[in-house]
């Protein structure tokens, strides 16, 4: 974008004009920071219990990440920090109009005119963080605040005409409510290759304006006339018998360069695999889209070397969002649930972009409960068709119960009031009073129940 327009001149040196020359940006970055995101969060992170005993703080765990967007707004912070190598997103708890404590989650970055600052110990321990931000409090005064997170405390600092004003408040989560995004661009490395390339095709497209279409020449010693644009039926006249063969030609340009085109190929290739970026086109697609999710993640190899890559930071985020969940839940949106957030355990799975073979995933299952190998709870767990395992257990059980009981109505087996359970219950009385009889009357007797 600092190719500077050509100024036309003159024999005599006069500006007749300007030549406008073509600046090509082409978007490299934004298509690897959005393969990269799609390869970590494409899929919601899957979130899981490993303690016993907290199911009502696990239940109102997974409640705070759907209503605070959580999903989204983690998205939001990658992509922000992919381009501009910081982000964070701020937990901020809060009381609505009826008084009940809330929490809500703002995303923090430089371009959305948020200032962020960091203070670490020598053992890479977050002590605090500050954020910086401008508030419109009148329609012609903008008034710069400063918030500053502890564990213990939030600083809320206002700049004044003459200096600062400072409120302390007590931090009742008991940790700061800030997860921090920080990363080198998704394409560093390979800024200069894409620079070469938008000069290139830049130049081509300047290169083009003069020589791509043809340029018709003529003979003046030949032509007696030239028809106007707008003439029907033009005509040309010559001096010649041998038509116009000799009056005119065209001066076309058959091909570019092929040093020129080597290069920009062998640039684009680059540029996608030194940043680890798949090159999904619409043709790459036809070609997979029959493949499972084992070959597709072959294909797509290189954009999953860096979503491991990621992991090795993102792991921690996670983690520690999980712990700042299970606080803000314990400390202030429900204290009756305290003891269980304190003993609250949760796991988290990156999940694969383009889903997972679910059927291969259940064959697996299948065997390994055939094989008695694994038990009927972590085949459901484990089932990629069950969103709830919890609730799934508590369906299978109550339709059990609801077998058991059809069953033992149609054997009429209804508890204390239970019928003949054979087809000798109920008939013990009569059979002794047959056996004192004769052997006569105990054979006309069984014709008749016959």
């Amino acid at each position: 974008m600092s190719r500077k327009d050509k100024i036309l001149t003159d024999k005599k040196g006069n500006r007749r004009g300007i030549q406008h020359l073509w600046k090509l940006p082409i978007p490299y970055q934004a298509y690897i920071n959005e393969i990269a995101l799609v390869f970590l969060y494409g899929r919601p992170v899957k979130w899981s219990q490993v303690s016993e005993g907290t199911d009502e703080a696990f239940a109102k765990f997974l409640d705070v990440i759907k209503r605070t967007r959580f999903n989204s707004k983690i998205r939001q912070c990658k992509r922000l920090a992919g381009k501009e190598t910081e982000s964070a997103m701020l937990f901020r708890v809060f009381k609505d109009n009826d008084g009940t404590p809330d929490v809500q989650i703002r995303v923090l970055a430089k371009s959305k005119g948020d200032e962020i600052y960091t203070r670490w110990d020598q053992y890479e321990n977050l002590i605090s963080v500050a954020w910086g931000y401008n508030v419109r409090e009148k329609e012609d005064k903008v008034v710069y605040h400063f918030d500053i997170f502890t564990p213990e405390f939030i600083y809320r600092c206002t700049k004044k005409p003459l200096g600062w004003q400072v409120e302390r408040e007590i931090n009742f989560i008991g940790k700061i409510p800030i997860i921090l995004f920080q990363q080198e661009k998704e394409w560093d490395g390979v800024g200069h290759l894409i620079n070469r390339q938008e000069w290139i095709i830049s130049r081509a497209a300047d290169t083009n304006d003069y020589f791509a279409d043809p340029i018709a020449v003529y003979n003046i010693d030949v032509i007696k006339n030239l028809p106007e644009k707008s003439d029907v039926g033009k005509a040309l006249y010559t001096n010649t018998k041998e038509g116009v063969d000799k009056a005119m030609a065209y001066v076309t340009w058959d091909n570019a360069p092929q040093s020129k085109k080597d290069e920009i190929e062998l640039l684009d290739a680059h540029i996608l695999s030194k940043s680890f970026t798949p090159n999904i086109t619409l043709d790459t697609l036809k070609s997979i889209s029959q493949l499972s999710a084992k070959a597709l993640r072959t294909v797509m190899m290189l954009a999953d070397i860096k979503a491991s890559k990621r992991k090795e930071s993102h792991d921690e985020l996670l983690d520690r969002t999980g712990s700042l969940i299970a606080a803000i839940i314990g400390n202030v949106l429900d204290v009756s649930l305290k003891s269980q957030c304190d003993e609250l355990s949760v796991s988290h799975e990156f999940q694969e972009p383009f889903g997972e073979d679910i059927e291969a995933d259940i064959k697996n299952i299948t065997a390994c409960l055939d094989a008695e190998i694994m038990s009927n709870e972590t085949a459901i767990e484990k089932n990629p068709l069950i969103a709830d395992a919890a609730l799934e257990k508590e369906r299978i059980k109550a339709e059990a119960d609801e077998r058991l009981k059809q069953q033992q109505s149609i054997f009429g087996d209804n508890g204390a009031e239970a019928g003949p359970q054979s087809f000798t219950d109920g008939d013990d009385e009569e059979d002794d009073e047959d056996e004192k009889k004769p052997d006569d009357e105990k054979k006309s007797k069984k014709a008749v129940k016959k």
